[in-house]
């Protein structure tokens, strides 16, 4: 670089500094950035050596480039330098601008400090304006933009050493360099900014693949699901309308996935379990329905439900799971069965009676309310169709909270007077013991298998046929009169007496049948013992030769 002495600058050197600046902002990379900084300072400025100082996250300076010495560049490169020394050296010495130069005659309390640093080789100046090996020249570098116009935060420092010419900068090279400083603040920010968007990129980028592999592991985790998988809508008109579903959903449903589409959970579910799917959370919940096959049959599934959102804030949706539970439910239905239904005839057993018929019964007979009325008083608003619409819950001792139960009530006397009530008819096998002594077990098990077929058809819908054990059974018929518990009894015991088919013969059985009459106040076992009681009677009373049928 020419001197300030000299009248005019040479265009070549104009140049020269004119392609370094343009070197630092097309660099590829920070690094190369700062490489370049260093380079243009001795390439284009005239100064034998050159480091650029850049400002680390944590406030401290890191030798981060070196130019004009390889084994001063191999020495200090990488190496720190603490904020705090820093601060002392750019506040001392003389100030040229925005330069702070330090001559030799100072620097000498800086030797000890932590900064890296070289020292050059060479003769004392002879000359007042001759540069001095221990002199030190910093041109600092900040971020463009500071408030007002002024400078803002500080970058780094640009440290330079001995002057190709031997002579400190005059006021063009101090310009220079200061100009320099400038450009090389606005590089290094620019390469900061390129880095940080081209790592934000990378990181973008690898998000974005993260998130395609993602999607891809949910779509194939939800495709080849073996169990069944819906996506639903949640919010708005369409609230619940299923958008989406895998294969194994419409295999297990029978309908293709185009029908699903039309549909919502509460369009495919059995119309007794739309309460259970109401009561369902949609976040989070869990039940076990039954969902409608395209077949008009029905499967029990459990259906799992989970919320999703599409984005942060973006739309949400109902991810749900369908798990074919058909066999289980079988299963525990058969248990069910199997624990209240006798296992030879199917017909309800003893417990299983014991629960219908106690379910009718109250502990506090019908009389109890008519003393009742008569102590309080009877109101019409609670008359049922029984003559009370409430009754003390079982056990009660006072006024203290009624339920809506309707009284059983039974016929008074012998004759019949009209009253409606709940018949139970205790039913006994008459010769079926000597059909299992002549016969054997399997003929008197296909006879009571025929005479349980024979009861069940021979009463209405929503009457009980049980088997107490051995050759006993029981009926339970609620709304009969005297006269038509008694005709019931005719009509199933000529049922009975009729030839049964059993292990290839003809046999025949006649029935005893006690009737009695169920009414609030008993207790289930006390009804039974009742009918048990006429039909020992009713069995006493007609001769030994005509209790049986032949």
């Amino acid at each position: 670089m020419e001197t300030e002495s000299e009248p005019y600058v040479r265009l070549a050197s104009l140049r020269q500094l004119h392609q370094v600046m343009a070197d630092m902002n097309t660099a590829r990379s920070l690094a190369d950035t700062l490489q370049t900084v260093a380079d243009g300072v001795v390439n284009a400025l005239g100064y034998e050596m050159a480091g650029v100082n850049l400002v680390r996250p944590d406030g401290d300076l890191v030798v981060a480039a070196f130019s004009g010495n390889s084994a001063a560049e191999a020495l200090i490169t990488g190496r720190v330098g603490s904020r705090d020394a820093w601060d002392r050296r750019l506040g001392m010495g003389e100030r040229w601008g925005d330069l702070v130069f330090i001559p030799h005659t100072e620097g000498w309390v800086l030797d000890d400090d932590d900064v890296p640093q070289w020292f050059t080789d060479g003769p004392a100046p002879r000359f007042e304006d001759e540069w001095h090996p221990s002199d030190r020249l910093f041109a600092p570098m900040y971020t463009p933009g500071g408030p007002g116009g002024s400078c803002g935060e500080l970058l780094g420092v640009i440290s330079v050493d001995r002057p190709r010419n031997g002579r400190l900068p005059g006021a063009w090279g101090r310009e220079a360099l200061q100009m320099y400083a400038f450009q090389a603040a606005i590089a290094i920010s620019n390469a900061r900014l390129r880095s940080n968007m081209q790592r934000a990129l990378v990181r973008l980028e690898r998000e974005q693949q993260a998130l395609r592999a993602s999607e891809e592991s949910f779509r194939q985790a939800f495709e080849y699901a073996p169990s069944g998988m819906a996506i639903a809508e949640m919010g708005g008109e369409q609230q619940g309308r299923i958008l989406r579903t895998n294969d194994a959903l419409c295999r297990l449903l029978g309908r293709p996935a185009s029908a699903m589409r039309r549909y919502s959970f509460s369009d495919l579910v059995h119309p007794e379990d739309i309460g259970t799917l109401l009561r369902t959370s949609a976040e989070g919940g869990r039940a076990e329905l039954r969902l409608g096959r395209r077949d008009g049959s029905y499967v029990w599934v459990s259906l799992r439900n989970s919320v999703v959102a599409d984005a942060a804030d973006g739309p949400r949706f109902l991810l749900t799971h369908v798990e074919d539970i058909e066999e289980r439910k079988r299963r525990e239905l058969q248990l069910a069965h199997r624990a209240s239904h006798d296992s030879l005839t199917g017909l309800p057993n003893s417990a299983e009676l014991r629960s219908r018929l106690a379910a009718r019964l109250c502990r506090r007979p019908a009389h109890a309310l008519e003393s009742l009325d008569a102590a309080y008083g009877h109101h019409p608003a609670f008359d049922g169709p029984s003559g009370h619409g409430f009754d003390f819950a079982p056990g009660a001792e006072s006024f203290d909270g009624y339920d809506h139960h309707v009284h059983t009530v039974a016929p008074e006397g012998e004759q019949d007077d009209g009253t409606k009530g709940l018949a139970v008819l205790f039913c006994d096998l008459d010769g079926f013991k000597s059909i299992n002594d002549r016969f054997g077990h399997n003929a008197g098990d296909a006879v009571l298998i025929e005479v349980a077929r024979r009861l069940s058809q021979g009463v209405r819908d929503g009457d009980t046929v049980a088997r107490l054990g051995g050759d006993e059974f029981v009926i339970l018929a609620d709304g009969l009169g005297r006269a038509d518990a008694q005709d019931l009894a005719v009509r199933l015991r000529n049922e009975i007496i009729q030839p049964i088919r059993a292990e290839g013969r003809a046999v025949r059985v006649g029935a005893s049948f006690g009737i009695g009459w169920a009414h609030c106040g008993m207790t289930a076992d006390e009804v039974l013992k009742s009918a048990d009681e006429r039909m020992y009677v009713e069995k006493r009373s007609r001769p030994k030769q005509h209790r049986r049928a032949g």
